[in-house]
């Protein structure tokens, strides 16, 4: 008894020589809530971060707005006014702290929100962070309510307010994602609610808000670190504190100074530091950075963020062409290779961090090293630009305004000030953004689109003068205050009816597609950065069957052309189809078709982009991803099912290719080597087969590949050799790889009829399977009941090769492997 006695002692005696922590408390508030149309009575339970849409859905109110045509039933949700609340304990400690505050990370859109009965904020911006003093009216117990108007009210209001009118339509006034009010890819689906998280946040003296990391190279290979550290500027501590930084977790510098004020800065060296890269360059090294404030042994608050090493320019200087449009990264040009980005849900509280992660992975497995963020969607999540900061996936980030003119009144332009000042320092330590855009076509759509079309000068002046206030002012300067990255007023900066967009600047190509203008034009009308061009295709059999619910692949039903928000989608597709393809008259074959329509389309893009540099600098197809089941322009279905462009991007994007083109009947082969490194070619060949395999003409070369380069090493006069342009194949070998290309359109090929013989091996990851033919075999088409994701498809078979293919999948069993070919459909 007395050795526990005194064992207790002890003890007591360690706890009371260990230092008393007083750092913030944060708790998050997302238990307990529920929900109902304001003029219900029924409450119903609710998910926060959420929106009435999924909330609705987990309820069993509605159906599944994905299926079918079930948005068109679903409008109603939007035209009503709803409520959410909850309630909520405050333990004694946490009340007891001289400052509570309640903040809302987003509310979509119209908001007041009433603690206790009390009204305590009236909000207008779905893209704002809002933090509210609430000391004195928190209690123990609590009721938290947040009503939620339907948009069209203050729609309506601010529309009165104009004596014109403004393109276009209602969306214009509320700053919210655009794209939720319909898009030529997805539904009309406006969600309200509580779409990021809820949190109370408690602390007595001193609470940090915010750090952020600048860099500048100095002499000696070292490289000064700048940490500007902010605080909650209601408080006042006027006290000797000790702040120690970590890098790496290694305690790199030590300080004591009086924190007055609001901001504190200070310096550390890094002597040889390991640079930021994108992804195919090198290494995407980055920096744990941590700040600890200590009073004494007691810690007041701490703070991290990552930072990557790296410099960034937008180069954009005039020139025998025009004006240049391209990025250096730590001094180096870089060729820009990646794709538009739009939200991967169009409810947004469906996007998990394994969404992220996969979508994020499957950019970098495409070669990609670049992403747009695109101006009609959301400013992404932080685990999005946490990812492409980690994976090295440069960003073009856009402000949120696509496709319109914005109204200029003093109170909006106050709101996007705020909404702009918010969004860049929550983002500006982020390595991988390099740009920020104004918008994305609103400068084209007024010169090009009609928009000025009977308007009185007054009146265009005014709606001009507007947007400059925005774009050339507001966004601009808040840019430049508040963090180095470089700033670009629209994209494009010139459309496609001004000559000058291939000339200078960025360009967005939709003579493609809208205009039905043919893939070759691609090849002839080189911009300097082409940061849109796109075509649509069918998505994936499981997409399909999902919307139709129904095992069988029909695509003229009523439910599925509902999710073809184009409204000349199909005819295009099948138009451009009858030029470049066979056009099959059975379901499945055409979905198949149409994915290799359109990966033949765009990588013939891509590649005369990629020939072209250093006149061209980029190129970004529209789009990576979608927002729902849809027929659209994306590489990767919203169930994640690669589609035939992105196995061909992959391929047209890997840093060193072999790119062919045919013009006046001269065959030209060009090396293309994005990579720092030189590389020296020996005895490589280049060959004509026929679709036997028997070889008609070769040629072997040596060339040196320079670094970031495209090279023509060869012209081949086609004239001169007897060979039938429709029934050969040109393949080119280059550090043990080979490209096939061809000298004919897929359509008029003399492709033959063979079996694809087929071998299975179960692997620890999935299977090994390992194809061979007798004839050239184009456009291999893999497929399985089982999900998983097959290491490449929709790929071209040589006469006599074996060829081994992954297929990385759980299943134990490999059920109903199908084989198509473009061979099967040639008559």
């Amino acid at each position: 008894m007395k050795t526990y006695s005194i064992l207790v002692i002890t003890v007591l005696m360690l706890m009371s020589c260990q230092p008393k922590h007083d750092v913030p408390v944060v708790i998050d508030l997302h238990s307990n809530w529920s929900f109902k149309a304001v003029n219900d009575s029924l409450w119903n339970t609710a998910s926060v971060p959420g929106n009435v849409h999924s909330d609705l859905l987990n309820n069993k109110r509605i159906e599944h707005p994905f299926i079918g045509a079930n948005e068109d039933s679903l409008q109603w949700i939007s035209d009503t006014d709803w409520e959410y609340k909850t309630s909520f304990s405050v333990a004694k400690e946490t009340l007891n702290k001289k400052h509570l505050s309640l903040n809302f990370k987003g509310l979509d859109t119209y908001a007041s929100v009433f603690l206790n009965d009390s009204l305590i904020l009236k909000k207008n911006n779905a893209f704002r962070e809002f933090s509210v003093d609430v000391k004195s009216i928190l209690a123990s117990e609590n009721n938290l309510r947040i009503v939620f108007e339907r948009t069209s009210i203050s729609e309506e209001h601010d529309k009165e307010k104009l004596n014109y009118q403004l393109p276009e339509g209602h969306r214009i006034f509320t700053r919210k994602a655009q794209f939720q009010y319909g898009w030529d890819w997805g539904p009309k689906l406006n969600t309200t609610g509580i779409w990021r998280p809820v949190t109370l946040n408690a602390w007595n003296d001193f609470k940090l808000e915010s750090i952020q990391v600048t860099h500048q190279k100095s002499a000696n290979s070292i490289t000064k670190l700048f940490l500007d550290i902010k605080k909650i500027s209601s408080v006042e501590l006027d006290k000797n504190l000790a702040y120690e930084i970590y890098i790496n977790d290694e305690l790199y510098k030590t300080s004591e100074d009086v924190f007055k004020g609001y901001s504190w800065t200070t310096q550390v060296d890094i002597k040889n530091p390991n640079l930021w890269w994108p992804h195919n360059l090198g290494d995407p090294y980055l920096y744990d950075i941590k700040v600890v404030v200590k009073n004494g042994n007691s810690i007041l608050d701490s703070i991290s963020t990552k930072k990557g090493i790296r410099t960034v320019e937008l180069v954009t200087e005039k020139d025998s062409h025009g004006e240049s449009f391209y990025f250096k990264v730590n001094g180096i040009a870089v060729y820009m290779k990646g794709a538009n980005y739009i939200p991967q849900n169009s409810m947004q509280n469906q996007v998990t961090d394994a969404h992220y992660e996969k979508l994020l992975d499957d950019v970098v497995d495409a070669n990609m090293n670049m992403l747009r963020v695109w101006g009609g969607g959301i400013y992404e999540n932080d685990i999005f630009y946490d990812l492409c900061d980690e994976k090295g996936i440069l960003v073009w980030q856009d402000f949120m305004f696509a496709c319109a003119m914005y109204p200029g009144d003093k109170a909006f332009l106050e709101n996007i000030q705020l909404e702009a000042t918010q969004n860049v320092k929550r983002l500006r330590n982020h390595a991988s953004i390099v740009l920020w855009c104004g918008n994305n076509e609103n400068s084209e759509g007024w010169h090009r689109w009609g928009w000025q079309a009977n308007r009185s000068d007054e009146e265009k002046e005014d709606i001009w003068n507007n947007y400059l206030k925005v774009f050339d002012s507001i966004l601009p300067n808040t840019v430049k205050g508040l963090t180095d990255i470089p700033y670009w007023e629209s994209s494009p900066k010139y459309g496609r009816g001004n000559p000058k967009y291939k000339t200078e600047g960025d360009a967005h190509d939709w003579w493609i597609w809208h205009d039905a203008y043919p893939f070759e034009h691609l090849e002839k009308n080189v911009p300097r950065f082409m940061s849109e061009f796109g075509f649509q295709s069918f998505p994936s059999y499981e997409a399909i069957r999902y919307i139709n619910q129904s095992d069988t692949i029909n695509i003229t039903s009523e439910s599925f052309k509902n999710h073809q928000k184009h409204v000349r989608g199909f005819q295009l597709i099948d138009e451009y189809m009858q030029r470049d393809f066979p056009v099959p008259t059975n379901a499945e074959d055409y979905v198949y078709v149409s994915q290799l329509l359109q990966a033949y389309g765009i990588t013939k893009g891509i590649e005369a982009h990629r020939r072209a540099r250093p006149y061209n600098m980029g190129t970004l197809y529209w789009q990576l991803n979608d927002c729902w089941p849809a027929v659209s322009w994306s590489s990767i279905d919203y169930f994640g099912n690669w589609k035939a462009l992105h196995y061909h991007a992959k391929k047209s994007f890997d840093n060193i290719i072999v790119s062919t083109s045919v013009e006046n009947n001269n065959l030209k082969t060009y090396l293309i080597n994005d990579g720092l490194k030189q590389i020296d070619v020996h005895n490589e060949f280049q060959m004509i087969f026929n679709f036997d395999g028997d070889m008609l003409w070769s040629h072997n070369f040596d060339a040196t590949l320079y670094n970031t380069s495209s090279i023509l090493i060869n012209e081949l006069d086609l004239k001169g050799l007897d060979i039938d342009y429709e029934d050969v194949y040109v393949l080119t070998t280059l550090n043990d790889k080979s490209y096939i290309s061809y000298l004919a359109k897929p359509k008029d090929l003399k492709l033959k009829k063979a079996p694809v013989n087929q071998t299975i091996a179960k692997t620890q990851k999935g299977f090994k399977i390992f194809l061979h033919s007798t004839t050239l075999q184009k456009n291999i088409f893999l497929q399985t009941n089982n999900k998983g994701h097959f290491s490449d498809n929709y790929f071209d078979l040589k006469p006599g090769e074996i060829l081994e293919i992954e297929f990385e999948t759980d299943a134990e069993h490999l059920d109903g492997l199908k084989i198509k070919t473009l061979n099967d459909l040639i008559n």
